[in-house]
């Protein structure tokens, strides 16, 4: 969710007031757009940004809250424009994610390392097609229906 969040951009939002962000002015009135892809990459906020390196949840980011408390990590965005669908996500992403792992052994062919390039839009996709194996990991006839 931070090395490649599905939406880069937060939703415009537009300044009530002149203000000073990043010391640029901002007159009232004008339509801001927040980078959330470039805040998640940004050096002085994540050591080491372009490593996927999940130790660091458990470590030294341990108490990032992702419901868009903590602005340095905002997959769903933050405020009254944020997804509606976070709390089902976070609920539901690690029961699928786990299923799908404990089900099957995902390979690449070759063990080539899987492509990560991405192509921004208005969100991000992979330039490439994902290629994998999937292996059942219990006996073909376990998974046989029976009525």
């Amino acid at each position: 969710m931070r090395l490649y969040p599905p939406g880069p951009l937060a939703m415009a939002h537009v300044s009530r007031e002149d203000c000073i962000v990043g010391g640029y002015h901002i007159p009232a009135k004008t339509p801001v757009f927040v980078n959330i892809g470039k805040i998640q990459l940004d050096p002085n906020l994540w050591p080491e940004p372009n490593e996927f390196r999940p130790e660091r949840f458990l470590t030294t980011h341990k108490n990032i809250d992702v419901r868009g408390q903590d602005f340095e990590l905002l997959p769903f965005s933050s405020g009254r424009r944020m997804c509606t669908g976070v709390s089902l996500a976070m609920k539901m992403m690690p029961l699928a994610l786990a299923s799908l792992l404990h089900g099957f052994e995902i390979a690449t062919p070759g063990d080539e390392p899987v492509d990560m390039r991405e192509t921004m839009e208005l969100t991000y996709h992979k330039s490439t097609l994902l290629e994998i194996l999937v292996t059942p990991r219990l006996p073909a006839q376990l998974y046989e229906h029976h009525k």
